[in-house]
């Protein structure tokens, strides 16, 4: 968590080979997990996000052991950050008109 805006952006280049300028949020955690930086890059400059839990930890969803990287959509980050444990929620079904066949989605526990 040493990292600032520029070593953090080379990070993003260099192990991910990321668009550090794609406008993404680009989330990092500690070790702890009770640390967490995003970088994003808005309107011609580069925002960094810090936030330190004084308890507890952030609850990160399930990853693969190999993965350098996750995909969150926005609500996700938002649990994440006010530390809801994303693995934990489901989701709602989603409405279809009527009439329509749903694509219901499965939940495998």
């Amino acid at each position: 968590m040493r990292n600032s805006i520029d070593g953090l952006m080379a990070l993003v280049r260099t192990a991910w080979g990321e668009d550090v300028y794609s406008g993404h949020l680009f989330v990092f955690v500690s070790r702890k997990g009770d640390r967490v930086k995003i970088l994003t890059f808005s309107r011609g400059g580069f925002v960094l996000y810090y936030k330190r839990l004084e308890t507890g930890r952030f609850r990160l969803p399930p990853v693969d052991a190999d993965a350098q990287a996750v995909q969150l959509d926005a609500t996700q980050l938002a649990m994440l950050l006010d530390g809801i444990d994303v693995a934990r929620v489901e989701r709602p079904r989603a409405w279809t008109p009527t009439g329509q066949p749903s694509a219901e989605v499965t939940s495998q526990k």
